[in-house]
C-alpha cells in the first residue's frame, strides 16, 4: 500500500492544522472540512482493511530509517480493523456534534481531528515508545474535548481525568526506560527477538518494566483497581465526546493484546504470557463492579458509564485467556461494545436534552417529552445490545466468549460472572427504561423545551451506531472469518517480524 499506510495519521493531523489556521472563525466551514476529512478517512481505512485481509503485514519506515532504529508504522489485520472502527465511530460522532455541540466551546473540530490522529497512530505504530507518543497526542486532545462546554462538574471530572493520565504517562516512561535498559530496543518485533535472550540477572528488571507498562495499559482500559476515573469522566463529558471515548478504553485493551502477545507471548521463555495471571482475575472483578454500578446508578449517563466498565471486563476476560478462539471472540465483542457504548451515550443525550434542565438524565419519573416514543425504541435496542440479549451482536459475542472459556481453569467463575452480570445489566437498563419512558407516560403534563424543530443529524448518528450493531449481527459469519484470521496472525508472529525486520533470526525461524 506504500504511503497509504500513514494516511490515517497524516490526514487528520493536516486537517486539524488547516481548521485552526484557516477556518477557525467559521463554524460551517469547520464542519464541512471535518466531516469531509472523516468520510475520506472511512474510505481509506476500508481499503486498508481489504488490503490487510489479502496480504501479510506491511511496514512503513518513516524517514526511511531501517527497523529497529527508526520509527515504523505497521499494517496488519488487527491494526487495519481498529483504524476502520475508529473512522466509522468518528463519522457518527462528528455528525452528532455538528448539529449543536461543536458551538459550545472553541476548537472542537481541530481537537477532534487530533484525537483521531492519536488513536490511529496508537493502533498503527510498531514501536512501544511511539505508542507513548501517540498516547500523549490523543490524551492532550481528549483533555480539551473533555472540558468542551465547561461546567463545574465537567471541570472537576476533567481535572481528575488529567491527573490520572499524567500519572499514567509518567509510569509509561518509567516502564519503557526499564525495558529499553534491558533489551536495548523498543521496537515490538525486535522485542519478540530480544526478550527470550535476556540474561537471568536482568529478568527481574525486565519483568518489573513490563508490569509497570501493563499497569498503564490497565489504567487506559479501566481495569480494576485503576478504573475509578472512568464513571465520573464519561458521565460528565459532552455526549459526542463520551461516544468517541468509547474507543479510548479499547486503545488500552489493544495495547495489552499487541505488546503481550508479540513481545511477551508464547515464545518469550520465562516471560511467556506475563500479563495473564494479573488481567484475568481483575477482569472478572471489573465486570462485576461495572454491573453493580449499573444497578445502583441514579443518572442515565452514570448507568451507561458503568456499563462501559462492565463491557471492558467482559472484553478483557476474553483477551486474558490468550487463545486464538478467545482472541477472535474478544475482538468481535470489542467491535460490538464500542458501537453499543457510543449509541447509548448519544441516545442518552437526546433523552436528557428533551427532558429539560430540571429532569435531564436523572432516573426519576417526569412528564412525557418530545419524541419519547422514538427515543424509547432506540434506547430499547441499544440496551438489549449492551446487555447481550438475543438477537443482536452482544449475545453472539458473549456466547463465543463463554465457549472459548470452557477449557480455562477459571471457567466456572467466568461463566457464572458473565451470566449473572448479564442479568444484572438487563435489570438495570430495564429499570432505567421503565422510569424514563413507561412511568413518564402516566405522569401529568408535557415537558416543553426550546427547539421545536429538533435537528435531524443527532438522530441519524444514533441510528447509525445501532445500524452498525445490526450489521455486526447480520454479517457475523464473514466478520468472524476475518477475526479468526486476525487471531491466527497474532499468534504466528513470523510474518510480523519479517515485515518489520526483514528477516527472521535463526532462533526464531524454526518456530
Amino acid at each position: 500500500m506504500g504511503h497509504w499506510i500513514v494516511v490515517p495519521i497524516v490526514l487528520p493531523a493536516v486537517m486539524a492544522a488547516l481548521i485552526v489556521l484557516a477556518v477557525r472563525h467559521d463554524i460551517v466551514l469547520q464542519r464541512i472540512f471535518s466531516i469531509t476529512s472523516t468520510v475520506a478517512l472511512v474510505a481509506v481505512t476500508l481499503s486498508l482493511v481489504i488490503f490487510a485481509n489479502n496480504n501479510n503485514p506491511e511496514m512503513y519506515a518513516l524517514g526511511d530509517w531501517p527497523a529497529p532504529f527508526g520509527i515504523v508504522i505497521v499494517l496488519d489485520r488487527l491494526s487495519a480493523m481498529m483504524i476502520f472502527l475508529t473512522s466509522i465511530l468518528g463519522l457518527g460522532v462528528i455528525l452528532f456534534a455538528s448539529s449543536e455541540w461543536d458551538k459550545r466551546g472553541q476548537h472542537f473540530h481541530a481537537l477532534f481531528q487530533f484525537q483521531l490522529m492519536g488513536v490511529n497512530g496508537a493502533f498503527l505504530t510498531g514501536d512501544v515508545f511511539n505508542l507513548f507518543v501517540f498516547f500523549e497526542v490523543l490524551l492532550i486532545a481528549s483533555y480539551g474535548l473533555m472540558l468542551h462546554g465547561a461546567g463545574a462538574e465537567r471541570l472537576k471530572a476533567g481535572m481528575q481525568y488529567i491527573v490520572i493520565n499524567l500519572t499514567g504517562s509518567t509510569l509509561f516512561l518509567v516502564g519503557v526506560g526499564m525495558i529499553y535498559a534491558v533489551t536495548g530496543t523498543l521496537n515490538m518485533a525486535d522485542l519478540a527477538i530480544q526478550v527470550p535472550q535476556v540474561a537471568a540477572g536482568d529478568a527481574a528488571l525486565l519483568r518489573a518494566g513490563a508490569l509497570i507498562l501493563l499497569l498503564v495499559f490497565c489504567v487506559k482500559a479501566a481495569l480494576v483497581p485503576v478504573h475509578f476515573w472512568l464513571p465520573g469522566t464519561y458521565a460528565n463529558a459532552p455526549a459526542p465526546v463520551a461516544a468517541l471515548f468509547a474507543i479510548m478504553t479499547k486503545v488500552g485493551a489493544y495495547s495489552i493484546l499487541r505488546v503481550y502477545s508479540l513481545g511477551f507471548g508464547e515464545n518469550a521463555g520465562d516471560m511467556a504470557w506475563l500479563a495473564q495471571p494479573y488481567i484475568l482475575p481483575a477482569a472478572i472483578v471489573t465486570l462485576a463492579i461495572g454491573m453493580i454500578g449499573v444497578l445502583a446508578a441514579k443518572r442515565l449517563n452514570g448507568l451507561i458509564a458503568f456499563s462501559v466498565i462492565g463491557s471492558m471486563g467482559t472484553l478483557l476476560i476474553s483477551i486474558a485467556l490468550f487463545t486464538p478462539e478467545s482472541i477472535s471472540a474478544g475482538l468481535y465483542y470489542l467491535l460490538h461494545s464500542t458501537f453499543a457504548g457510543a449509541a447509548l451515550f448519544l441516545i442518552g443525550d437526546l433523552v436528557a436534552s428533551r427532558r429539560g434542565a430540571i429532569y435531564g438524565d436523572k432516573l426519576e419519573t417526569a412528564p412525557v417529552f418530545h419524541q419519547s416514543g422514538l427515543l424509547a425504541v432506540l434506547f430499547f435496542v441499544a440496551a438489549i445490545a449492551m446487555a447481550g440479549m438475543p438477537p443482536l451482536s452482544g449475545f453472539i459475542g458473549k456466547l463465543m466468549i463463554l465457549d472459548a472459556a470452557r477449557d480455562s481453569d477459571l471457567s466456572v467463575w467466568i461463566w457464572s460472572v458473565i451470566l449473572v452480570t448479564s442479568l444484572m445489566c438487563i435489570v438495570g437498563f430495564g429499570r432505567a427504561g421503565s422510569v424514563l419512558f413507561w412511568k413518564s407516560a402516566s405522569a401529568e403534563g408535557v415537558i416543553e423545551v426550546e427547539g421545536a424543530n429538533w435537528p435531524v443529524l443527532p438522530i441519524v448518528a444514533a441510528c447509525g451506531m445501532l445500524c452498525a450493531l445490526v450489521a455486526l449481527t447480520v454479517f457475523a459469519a464473514p466478520i468472524m472469518d476475518y477475526l479468526q484470521g486476525t487471531a491466527a496472525q497474532l499468534f504466528d508472529t513470523t510474518d510480523y517480524i519479517r515485515a518489520v525486520l526483514g528477516e527472521i533470526p535463526a532462533t526464531q525461524s524454526g518456530q
